[in-house]
C-alpha cells in the first residue's frame, strides 16, 4: 500500500505525528527516510507526543547516541542510522530485541539499515518539496500496518 500525504506546514506534521502516535501498537517499528533537514526529528516528536510522552521537547535526535528512549503509553526506541556504517553495525546495536518487544521503534536513515529492519513495518519517505512543505509516501507492510495506513486515509492525497 502506499499513500501520498501533502504537509503545508510544521503544524502539519505535528497533526500527522500525533495522528500516527495514537494508531502505533506494541511492537511497531516505523522506518523514517529522507534527506538531512527533511524533519524526520520533527516527525518523531510529534509521533512520541501522540504517544503520550510527558515532556516532548526532550526528545532530540539521537545521531552521536544512537537510540534515545522515552516512556509514554508504549515506551519508544528512537534510533538514528546516520553515523552507522550499515546493516550489520546497527543489528550488533540489539536492533532485533528492541523490533521483537513491547514497545515502538522509531528508525531514522531506515535505508541505511534496510536489511536488519523486520519484513513488516511502515516506511515514511520524506521529500522536501520546498521550505515548509513535504510530502509523506508511506508504504505499509503487513496488516497491522496496512490498518494503520487506513487510520491515515483522510490525510492522503493519493
Amino acid at each position: 500500500m502506499l499513500r501520498s500525504i501533502d504537509i503545508p506546514d510544521l503544524a502539519a506534521t505535528e497533526a500527522f505525528g500525533r495522528r500516527l502516535g495514537g494508531l502505533l501498537f506494541p511492537g511497531a517499528v516505523v522506518a523514517l527516510v529522507g534527506p538531512l533537514g527533511a524533519g524526520k526529528t520533527h516527525l518523531v516528536r510529534a509521533v512520541v507526543e501522540g504517544l503520550g510522552v510527558k515532556n516532548p521537547a526532550a526528545v532530540t535526535s539521537p545521531t552521536f547516541v544512537l537510540i534515545q528512549e522515552y516512556p509514554a503509553r508504549l515506551p519508544v526506541y528512537h534510533f538514528d542510522a546516520y553515523r552507522l556504517s550499515g546493516p550489520r553495525e546497527f543489528a550488533e546495536l540489539g536492533a532485533d530485541e528492541y523490533f521483537a518487544g513491547d514497545g515502538v521503534c522509531l528508525v531514522e536513515w531506515a535505508d541505511k539499515v534496510e536489511p536488519t529492519l523486520p519484513a513488516e513495518h511502515l516506511r515514511i519517505t520524506i521529500t522536501v518539496v520546498d521550505e515548509t512543505r513535504r510530502r509523506f509516501d508511506l508504504v505499509a507492510t503487513g496488516e497491522r500496518y496496512e490498518r494503520i495506513g487506513q487510520g491515515l486515509a483522510p490525510l492522503a492525497t493519493s
